[in-house]
């Protein structure tokens, strides 16, 4: 098999790639990306001289590069996209010209090139909330609050008029809360653990009250490979732990783990239309596909806590790029001064 993976340089791509080269002794990897500011080459230097592997530097909205890149490839699994809500809020544009037309371009590459199978990796967030009880099924309608969520609602709609217009041969899967090894510093565990590492004030908004549901990224790409090799073309997949969690209760285990003080938490200004509940029901993937998550709330996060102390030179690498600064600055720094003025506590930043 000849995969296709596009941001296969990004967190939940890289930890995807290193999955199926470890557990597809017969695969072959191909990986697209364009080396955004939240990819890093770094997530796959261990296996760069793996001759299963190799990588293409490209962007998904250039028609050229994706027919050049396609040619060849049994399979396509569509990683690729602009994922952080508060970026999206600060600025739509590159969210729609990735997200919606860099998907539009690989369908179109599908049509040409007839990969079996093509997998669209979006988002439990185009359900939009929750009130305090359910989960998302399959079934549930699109109601995207972010401008985020909106352009990945968008590309999955795209997908499902080329399997009924066109006849490709894809798939979605909608996926909660991701974390693990190699996610950018700037998403809730690894930025609270970053800082609580280096006993910074933890920035939450709102109350903390928010609720998701977590999956180990090891769990995720193990349900992206079993929709890949036997889900049916056409379908939508909820891919979900059943391991919901406050924001608040989130960063207190952090603070346990690294025997923090629970002081180091600071409540901030809410962001702008911030769903309030996250849930999946995988009842679906769990019975026609056989996947079920292997890892457990406590034995991931002690993982990820584990590899991020282990890791710095990974992480400060990243927070040297001037992209990092101007995005904190811009998000936080407004935040934590009003919350300090609030709390009347001064705080090393």
């Amino acid at each position: 098999m000849k995969l296709l993976v596009t941001g296969g340089a990004g967190f939940i791509g890289s930890n995807y790639i290193h999955w199926v080269l470890a557990n597809r002794p017969d695969a072959q990897v191909v990986n697209f990306d364009k080396l955004t500011d939240v990819a890093n080459e770094e997530n796959l230097r261990d296996i760069e001289r793996d001759p299963r592997y190799r990588f293409v530097k490209g962007d998904v909205a250039d028609a050229e590069a994706v027919d050049a890149v396609m040619r060849g490839c049994d399979s396509v699994v569509h990683f690729a996209a602009e994922s952080h809500v508060d970026r999206s809020i600060l600025d739509a544009s590159s969210f729609y010209r990735t997200n919606v037309e860099g998907t539009l371009v690989l369908l179109e590459a599908a049509r040409v090139h007839k990969p079996s199978r093509f997998v669209q990796i979006s988002t439990d967030e185009v359900y939009g909330s929750l009130g305090e009880t359910g989960a998302f099924s399959e079934t549930s309608p699109i109601r995207p609050n972010s401008p985020y969520a909106a352009s990945k609602a968008a590309a999955d709609l795209f997908v499902r008029s080329y399997v009924e217009t066109h006849g490709v041969p894809a798939m979605v899967t909608r996926c909660c809360n991701n974390y693990g090894p190699f996610q950018f510093p700037e998403k809730l565990i690894p930025l609270m653990t970053i800082r609580a590492l280096e006993e910074k004030t933890l920035p939450v908004y709102g109350d903390g009250s928010n609720v998701r549901d977590w999956i180990y990224v090891e769990d995720h790409c193990a349900a992206i490979h079993a929709v890949l090799e036997k889900g049916t073309v056409g379908e939508i997949y909820n891919i979900g732990s059943r391991a919901e969690r406050p924001n608040l209760e989130i960063v207190r285990e952090i603070l346990m783990r690294l025997d923090r003080s629970q002081d180091l938490i600071r409540f901030v200004k809410d962001r702008p239309g911030h769903d309030w509940r996250y849930a999946i029901d995988p009842a679906k993937i769990e019975s026609e596909l056989g996947w079920k998550p292997a890892v457990s709330f406590e034995g991931g996060i002690d993982r990820t806590v584990a590899w991020y102390r282990e890791n710095a030179e990974w992480w400060e690498a990243i927070r040297r790029r001037p992209s990092w600064a101007k995005f904190f600055a811009s998000w936080y720094d407004d935040r934590l001064a009003n919350a300090r003025r609030e709390k009347d506590t001064p705080a090393e930043d």
